[in-house]
């Protein structure tokens, strides 16, 4: 049974990832009423995103660039998913912000907890 709910815990941190980059999306496309902005903002904000994860976080570390542990760690999932908690409030969705932060304080905890991380 804890086997199952630490995959369901680990399926639930690549929800969490996708939903940082559909909230950032999202707002980015809400962002203004010219295409020109919706785009740079619609593409380009999950294009940096995706960046920043590539670099620090991928794969919990082990397929960075420049893979970081420890509270460096910490800080940088807490912008990443606060980033996507953020966009989700700036397109004026309150409520799914904090379902989401809620949802990744959950997760991570669990892989505290479970060791996952």
């Amino acid at each position: 049974m804890l086997h199952f709910a630490k995959n369901a815990n680990s399926l639930l941190m690549f929800l969490l990832e996708l939903g940082v980059l559909v909230s950032v999306a999202y707002w980015g496309f809400t962002l203004s009423p010219n295409w020109g902005v919706k785009l740079l903002a619609g593409l380009g904000g999950p294009a940096l995103f995706v960046a920043a994860w590539a670099l620090f976080g991928a794969g919990g570390g082990v397929n960075a660039t420049f893979p970081l542990t420890g509270l460096a760690r910490a800080a940088l999932e807490i912008l990443w998913f606060g980033g996507g908690a953020l966009a989700l409030y700036a397109s004026g969705l309150a409520t799914s912000a904090v379902v989401f932060y809620a949802l990744f304080i959950l997760n991570a905890v669990l892989r505290i907890v479970w060791k996952q991380v």
